[in-house]
């Protein structure tokens, strides 16, 4: 994990906001708050790309880390951070990029609707962020950065009266302009993404599924 942190400058910031605010909650009653940590792969759009360097359709690997707080049983917001490491395809050139975004989204309990056991959870999450993409090696002045909109489905199976695994599918598009002039975009990407996760979420207020 600390090799993880010093690659990685822009995210240990995250991760010491979300001590913070683990430290000043923790000791609720109820269960309004929760931290999530969540370990996949990526599908970037191939119209990402500019010609010659394409790349994998599924990449290795995704982090997701994020911290959500439910207003009430249905409704909560969450904000996460996501990371991701994009690699050429095999008749590319050779590159590598990583991928990041943060965003603020708003969560929605479907549980109430679709049921399906009292220890399994369904949420859909949506709202806007900011995709930065780093290139590098040979191509690290191809720095880009844009808006996106984020939106998913998250499944949750309880492992504890505090602890649940949980599986989730995002769709993140971008708000990027196009490279210009095209070599700009040598190792890089202004495109969408698709992630799949699996990873564990904590309730850090209470018990979830005591009810």
């Amino acid at each position: 994990m600390i090799l993880f942190l010093s690659s990685n400058k822009r995210l240990t910031p995250f991760f010491i906001f979300l001590f913070c605010v683990f430290s000043g909650f923790s000791q609720n009653d109820t269960s309004t708050l929760k931290g999530q940590i969540a370990l996949g792969v990526n599908n970037p759009s191939s119209d990402g790309f500019v010609s010659g360097f394409e790349g994998k359709s599924l990449n290795l690997p995704t982090v997701n880390l994020g911290l959500q707080y439910m207003f009430n049983p249905n409704l909560g917001a969450k904000l996460d951070y996501g990371f991701s490491r994009m690699a050429n395809d095999s008749d590319a050139q050779e590159f590598k990029l990583n991928y990041s975004r943060i965003n603020l989204q708003g969560v929605y309990n479907l549980s109430n609707i679709i049921y399906i056991s009292s220890r399994t959870g369904i949420f859909v999450h949506a709202g806007p962020g900011y995709s930065m993409v780093k290139p590098l090696n040979n191509y690290g002045e191809n720095e880009t950065s844009y808006l996106n909109a984020m939106a998913g489905l998250e499944i949750h199976y309880g492992l504890s009266d505090t602890m649940s695994l949980y599986f989730d599918a995002s769709y993140i598009h971008g708000f990027a302009k196009e490279f210009n002039p095209v070599s700009e975009g040598y190792g890089s990407f202004n495109g969408n993404v698709l992630t799949f996760t699996v990873g564990l979420s904590l309730s850090l207020s209470g018990c979830y599924y005591c009810n």
